[in-house]
C-alpha cells in the first residue's frame, strides 16, 4: 500500500500577464486554453490519476471565486478534501501554511504535495513518475520542489540552481527570482539551473519545523486563522480580519531561500505554465488552431501575410495584415496588441490600469453580471482627483480672473461670456472636491472666484448679474434668480472652507432675493428682478433655490433655510409634480398653471432626478417622509420612461406621456441618476446598489472614457456617437457633486 499523500492544490492567483482574458474575477486557472477543460478542473483529474491511493485532495482558493469553483468542481471528487475560501490574498506562505497545519490536524505528519491550478501538464502518468522519485526525497526529511529543464532564456519564471547529485534529485543551492535576458542565458548556457515550476512536496512536520524557525509570524497567524474558521457544506471560510493580518509573502521567499534541506526533482513531464501570450502560442503549435504560418486563431479573424501571431477575438471581427511575432487579442471592452517577446510586460499595463481604478483589470464583461457595490470608487477617485482636478484648476482657470467657460477637446480655453452660474459651479466644485481630500489648492481657488465676481458681479439691485466677459466686464446685467442661487450654493460650502467673507456675501444675496425675487402672493420666486407676469415660470430655478437653501441649513444648522426650502417643497407638491403620471413640469404661466402648448409637455429626467435626490435631502433634514414618496415615484417614472434603452443613459427631454423629444443625452443628467440612486438607496425601498454601480458605469462608459483625460463628452446621440464639440465647465458641478457622493457611500459600505 503506498504511502499517504495529501495534495493541495493552489487556485488564488489572477494570471495578469494573459490580461485581458485573465482578470480578477475570472482568472486563467478557469479558462479552457487546451480545449481539453479548464485548467483548474484538469488539474484535479491530474491529481486524481494516481493509480495506487485515493488520497484526500483540498482545494485552496480565493473566496470572490466561490461561485466559479462550485461550477467547476464537483467536491465528491476531492475524494473527502474540501474548499478552503482565502477572504483576501496573501501569496503562497500562508497557503503552504494552511496545508501543512490541516494536513497534522486530520492526517498526522503525512506528506503534502502543494500543485498549482494553472499550469498545463500533458500526461499524467509521467506526472506521477515524477512525484514518486519526489516522495523518495520528502521521506529522507527534503522539502521537494520540481525544476523544469529550460529550453530558452526564460525571463518570466523564477530559477533554481542545483548542486550535488544525490540520486535521482539534486541539493539545492539557490533560488534565483525573475532574471533579465542576458542572465537567463547565462543560466541556460550553465546546464546548472532549472525553471521553478511551483510545485512542492514535504511532509507536515518538515515545513512546520521550517516555518517557525524562519516565518514563525505567518505561521501563528495563519493557525489562529484557522482555529477560528467557519466550516460549512461548501468547505472552509477564515474570517477576513485574522486572514488580512497574515503577512503577504511567497513561499520562496518566506521558507525555501532560507532552508538547508531542500532538494530538486527534475520533471519527466512537459509543462507550461501558460503565463504569456508566446506561452500559448507553444501550446497550439501542433494543434488545429494553428494555421501554415504558424499563427493561432481564434474567433473571428481574419489574418493576411502574418507569422507566428496569437491572434483572438471574443467580440467583433478582427483584421490584421503583415503581423510577425504578435500577440493582439479582443475582449468586449479591451484590446491588446504586443510583440509576443514582450508579452511578460502585460503586468505593466494591469499596473498602469489598477493605479488609475480601471476595471478592465478586475471585472470581465458579462451582461447578466450584477455590479458589486463600490466597484467603481478606486476609478471615480483617480479620474477626479489625478486626472480632472488637476486639468481644470490649470487650464479652467484664467490668471486674469475668474474660470473659463469651456474647453476644447486639446483642454485649450474657448473664447466665451463668462456666465455668473459657471463662476459660482466652479467655486463650489473646488470647494466640495477640498473638503473631500483633494490636496489642490482649493482656497486659493475660491478665493480667485469670488474675487473675479466680486470686482464686477453685483447688479443695480444687489443681486448678481448674468453674464462677464473674461475682463470682469457686465455683459448681461440681468439678476437671474437661477444664478442667484448657483452663487449661494457656492458661498455656502466656501463658508465651510473657512472663507470668512462668504456669509456676508450670503446675507446680502438673501435680502436680495427677499426683496427683488420674492412673489408677493406668496407662490415662489420671480425669474428675474424685473420680471413680468407675461413672461413664463419654470420649476428649474426653484430647485436649485432648494439646493442652496438646504447646504445653507446643512452648513450652519440655522432652521430658518430649512423654513425657506419647505416653501419649495410645498410649492412643488402643489403645482410642478403631476401625481398622475408622476411628473414634472417644467414651463408655468404667472399663475403656475401649466404652460400652454409644447413647452406644457416638456419633461427633463434629469430634473427628475435631481428633484428626487433634493426631496430625500429635504425630508432626512425635516424628519418628514411624504416627500421620499414622491422622490421615488419622480425615480421610477423617469427609468421607466426617461432612458434610451440602447445605451441605458436618460434622455435630453421626453413628453409627459414618456415619448423623447430630444432623443440626445448630455452628461449631466446621468451624474443627477447617480445621485438621485444613492439618496434613495435602501430609503424606504429596494436595495439600489447594483442600480448605483450600473449608472456610475454607464457615465464612465459613455461620457468620460470616451474623452481626453480630464474631460468629458458632454453630448451623446441615440446611436451613442459623440456629438459635443466642447467641455463646458458648468457641467463640471454635476460631476464633482455625483461622485464625491458616491465616492462618499462607498467608503462606508
Amino acid at each position: 500500500m503506498a504511502a499517504a499523500l495529501i495534495s493541495f492544490i493552489i487556485s488564488g492567483g489572477i494570471g495578469s500577464r494573459l490580461w485581458p482574458l485573465s482578470r480578477e474575477d475570472y482568472p486563467k486557472q478557469f479558462h479552457n486554453f487546451s480545449g481539453l477543460g479548464s485548467m483548474l478542473t484538469r488539474t484535479l483529474q491530474r491529481l486524481r490519476a494516481r493509480e495506487v491511493a485515493k488520497d484526500p485532495i483540498y482545494l485552496i482558493a480565493s473566496e470572490s471565486h466561490a461561485a466559479r469553483i462550485q461550477n467547476e468542481i464537483d467536491t465528491t471528487a476531492l475524494n473527502g478534501g474540501r474548499i478552503i475560501f482565502e477572504p483576501i490574498g496573501r501569496n503562497t506562505a500562508a497557503a503552504v501554511a494552511l496545508a501543512t497545519e490541516i494536513t497534522l490536524r486530520e492526517h498526522g505528519d503525512q506528506l503534502i504535495l502543494i500543485a498549482p491550478s494553472d499550469h498545463e501538464i500533458e500526461t499524467a502518468q509521467q506526472f506521477w513518475h515524477t512525484i514518486a522519485v519526489g516522495i523518495k526525497a520528502a521521506n529522507a526529511g527534503n522539502i521537494v520542489a520540481f525544476g523544469i529543464r529550460p529550453d530558452k532564456p526564460e525571463t518570466g519564471y523564477g530559477y533554481i540552481e542545483i548542486g550535488d547529485d544525490l540520486g535521482g534529485y539534486f541539493r539545492t543551492l539557490k533560488f534565483v527570482e525573475k532574471p533579465d535576458h542576458n542572465t537567463a542565458q547565462t543560466y541556460l548556457n550553465s546546464g546548472r539551473f532549472f525553471w521553478n515550476s511551483g510545485l512542492y512536496l514535504f511532509s507536515a512536520q518538515t515545513m512546520k519545523t521550517a516555518f517557525l524557525t524562519y516565518a514563525p509570524d505567518i505561521w501563528h497567524e495563519t493557525v489562529e486563522v484557522l482555529y477560528n474558521a467557519h466550516s460549512d457544506i461548501a468547505g472552509t471560510w477564515p474570517c477576513f480580519e485574522g486572514y488580512k493580518r497574515i503577512r503577504a509573502e511567497s513561499v520562496d521567499y518566506a521558507i525555501m531561500e532560507h532552508v538547508d534541506n531542500s532538494v530538486v526533482v527534475p520533471s519527466q513531464f512537459r509543462w507550461n505554465d501558460l503565463g504569456s501570450w508566446q506561452s500559448l502560442l507553444d501550446l497550439h503549435a501542433n494543434k488545429d488552431m494553428v494555421d501554415d504560418q504558424h499563427n493561432v486563431i481564434i474567433g473571428d479573424v481574419v489574418a493576411i501575410n502574418c507569422q507566428n501571431s496569437y491572434l483572438r477575438s471574443d467580440n467583433s471581427l478582427l483584421s490584421a495584415v503583415g503581423l510577425k511575432d504578435m500577440a493582439v487579442v479582443v475582449t468586449a471592452d479591451a484590446t491588446f496588441v504586443a510583440p509576443v517577446s514582450q508579452s511578460q510586460n502585460v503586468r505593466q499595463v494591469v499596473a498602469a490600469l489598477e493605479r488609475s481604478g480601471r476595471l478592465e483589470t478586475k471585472f470581465t464583461p458579462a451582461p447578466d453580471r450584477l455590479p458589486i457595490s463600490g466597484a467603481y470608487r478606486n476609478r471615480v477617485e483617480h479620474w477626479l482627483f489625478h486626472e480632472a482636478l488637476p486639468l481644470w484648476s490649470n487650464n479652467g482657470v484664467d490668471d486674469k480672473g475668474g474660470f473659463y467657460e469651456a474647453l476644447d477637446f486639446a483642454a485649450q480655453p474657448l473664447n466665451k461670456p463668462r456666465r455668473m452660474r459657471t463662476m459660482a459651479r466652479q467655486i463650489y466644485a473646488f470647494a466640495i472636491a477640498g473638503a473631500m481630500g483633494w490636496n489642490g489648492p482649493t482656497e486659493a481657488l475660491i478665493e480667485h472666484g469670488l474675487q473675479f465676481i466680486c470686482k464686477n458681479g453685483r447688479g443695480s439691485n444687489g443681486g448678481w448679474v448674468r453674464s462677464l466677459n473674461g475682463s470682469g466686464g457686465v455683459i448681461d446685467p440681468t439678476e437671474d434668480c437661477y444664478d442667484q442661487s448657483c452663487v449661494l450654493l457656492a458661498l455656502a460650502h466656501a463658508h465651510r472652507a473657512g472663507i470668512k467673507r462668504a456669509l456676508p456675501l450670503a446675507v446680502e444675496t438673501f435680502a436680495f432675493i427677499d426683496e427683488f425675487l420674492n412673489d408677493k402672493a406668496g407662490k415662489g420666486f420671480k425669474e428675474t428682478s424685473n420680471h413680468d407676469t407675461q413672461s413664463l415660470r419654470r420649476s428649474n430655478p426653484h430647485m436649485h433655490l432648494l439646493e442652496c437653501f438646504l447646504a445653507w441649513f446643512d452648513v450652519t444648522g440655522d432652521k430658518t433655510y430649512l423654513q425657506r426650502a419647505k416653501r419649495i417643497v410645498d410649492l412643488f407638491q402643489s403645482y410642478f409634480f403631476n401625481s398622475e403620471s408622476w411628473t414634472l413640469g417644467e414651463y408655468f404661466d404667472h399663475n403656475w398653471q401649466v404652460a400652454k402648448g409644447e413647452l406644457g409637455d416638456v419633461c427633463e429626467p434629469g430634473h427628475h432626478f435631481e428633484w428626487a435626490s433634493l426631496l430625500v435631502e429635504f425630508a432626512n433634514a425635516a424628519n418628514v417622509e411624504k416627500p421620499i414618496a414622491l422622490a421615488r415615484k419622480l425615480y421610477a417614472s423617469t427609468i421607466a420612461n426617461g432612458l434610451n434603452r440602447a445605451t441605458g443613459l436618460a434622455y435630453n427631454t421626453i413628453s409627459r406621456q414618456g415619448m423623447p423629444i430630444d432623443h440626445c443625452s448630455r452628461s449631466w443628467p446621468q451624474t443627477e441618476a447617480v445621485k438621485a440612486a444613492l439618496a434613495l438607496d435602501g430609503v424606504q425601498g429596494p436595495d439600489l446598489k447594483p442600480e448605483i454601480e450600473a449608472r456610475v458605469g454607464r457615465l464612465f462608459r459613455w461620457h468620460i472614457e470616451a474623452a481626453p483625460k480630464g474631460l468629458w463628452i458632454d453630448l451623446i446621440d441615440e446611436q451613442g456617437k459623440a456629438r459635443a464639440t466642447e467641455v463646458p465647465a458648468s457641467i463640471f458641478y454635476h460631476l464633482v457633486s455625483a461622485l464625491t457622493r458616491y465616492m462618499e457611500k462607498t467608503n462606508i459600505l
